[in-house]
Parts: structure tokens; C-alpha cells; sequence
């Protein structure tokens, strides 16, 4: 009979396999690595394994078994969803100065402040309007997630002052972006204004670094996918 340690590995390698079964052409890490999506269902699959021994204290082994598939599936189900957007996103922002980065389940852009707003403005550019219409059409399509805009400063100026800029240029992206047919509901909007600075504010280059919006995208609370990452629609 299977120890549970000996159900876990099982369960875990089972959601490893399940995550690399289909071929997935948006797996960024090349025919050399592991795939995001299984790198997500075995951690998920992990989690769940502990979390199902925890349950079902009767029978840990068939619990960590239950437990590690259901959320292994979950989570290599959204992985493979985060990747069909993060390479949509990474195409559509090509040449635009938007950066792409992903960090687990979370999908960043970084739009620095050059191609944002004017110095001391929280109105749009209009080199700014392009990126936002790539990305009003890319969130349209891909509707199975929040959004979060997060507006940047740098340090010159009053904090209060900052403050308020930062918000004020959040709510500016947000409001072009539900006027595009965003739905509004997934967006929300907030202004760090000088905290969390990426470089130096001591020159010129760092500030204009730290000047910027940030988009998050992350899965929906509660939401389930399967394994192509379809959400499940349940009565």
C-alpha cells in the first residue's frame, strides 16, 4: 500500500504530466525547459496535495491524491491561459516601449514615462494612445482576469502632490481603457505616487524611470479553468 509521502509524489508527477501532455506553442521557456503550465500545475499540485492529507484525516493518502489533482488541474488550467495572453501582449507591445513581464500567475506591463504622460500631467499623450488601444483590444479578448492600474512618480515635488498625480493618471488609463469596451468591473485603479521607485531618483534617467504606469493582470478569485485554460462555467 502507498504511503501518503508515496500519493503526493504520485499525484504531483501525475498534474507535472498532465501540464506537459498537450503541446503548448506558448510556452516561453522553449522545447528545453518546463513549461509554465506545468510548472504551475505541479506547485498547485503540491499545495493541494497537503491541503487534501489535511482534510481527509481518515485517509491522508487518498486525500492528498484528491487533493493534488483538483488543484493541480486549477492552476496548470490558468497557467495556460496566462500564457496565451502574455504572448498575445508580448506581440501586440512590440515596438510600442511597453514592457512585458510575468511573475507567476501575474502578468505586469510597464509603461514608462515618456511615452505616458506629460511632465506634471495626468493627460494622456498622444504617443500613449496606441499601446492603450493594443491593450483595450487584447483585455477584451481576454476577459478572465482583473485589472489593476498603478500610477507612478518620482520624488521631486511634495509627497501629497505625488500622491494625488499618481491616482489621477491611474484613473486616466482606466477611464480610456472602459471607453474602449472594457468591462469596468475588472478594473481598478491606484496611486503609489513616489513609493516604489525601479531606479535612482539622485538623476535624470532614474526619474524618468520611476515615472510610470503599471498594468496587473491576475486570475479572478475563485474562478476555475481546465486544462486548455476554458473557464468552467458551473449552475
Amino acid at each position: 500500500m502507498f504511503t501518503m509521502r508515496r500519493l503526493i509524489i504520485v499525484a504531483t508527477t501525475a498534474a507535472l504530466m498532465a501540464g506537459c501532455a498537450g503541446q503548448n506553442p506558448y510556452d516561453s521557456q522553449g522545447s528545453s525547459g518546463m513549461s509554465k503550465t506545468a510548472k504551475y500545475g505541479g506547485l498547485g499540485a503540491l499545495a493541494g496535495a497537503v491541503a487534501g492529507a489535511a482534510i481527509d484525516h481518515n485517509n491522508r493518502g487518498k486525500g492528498a491524491l484528491i487533493g493534488a489533482a483538483a488543484v493541480g488541474a486549477a492552476a496548470a488550467g490558468y497557467g495556460y491561459y496566462a500564457d496565451k495572453q502574455e504572448a498575445a501582449l508580448r506581440a501586440q507591445m512590440a515596438n510600442t516601449g511597453v514592457e512585458v513581464q510575468r511573475q507567476g500567475d501575474q502578468i505586469k506591463l510597464i509603461m514608462p514615462g515618456n511615452i505616458t504622460f506629460a511632465t506634471d500631467s495626468a493627460n494622456i499623450a498622444p504617443s500613449f494612445y496606441t499601446p492603450l488601444n493594443n491593450l483595450a483590444n487584447s483585455f477584451k479578448q481576454f476577459n478572465q482576469n482583473t485589472i489593476e492600474v498603478v500610477g507612478f512618480t518620482d520624488s521631486t515635488g511634495s509627497r501629497q502632490h505625488n500622491m494625488d498625480l499618481s491616482q489621477r493618471r491611474a484613473q486616466a488609463v482606466s477611464t480610456y481603457l472602459t471607453s474602449q469596451g472594457v468591462d469596468g468591473s475588472r478594473v481598478t485603479v491606484r496611486g503609489m505616487g513616489p513609493d516604489q521607485p525601479i531606479a535612482s531618483n539622485a538623476d535624470a534617467n532614474g526619474r524618468a524611470q520611476n515615472r510610470r504606469v503599471e498594468v496587473n493582470l491576475k486570475p479572478i478569485p475563485g474562478q476555475q479553468y481546465d486544462q486548455q485554460g476554458t473557464v468552467q462555467q458551473y449552475p
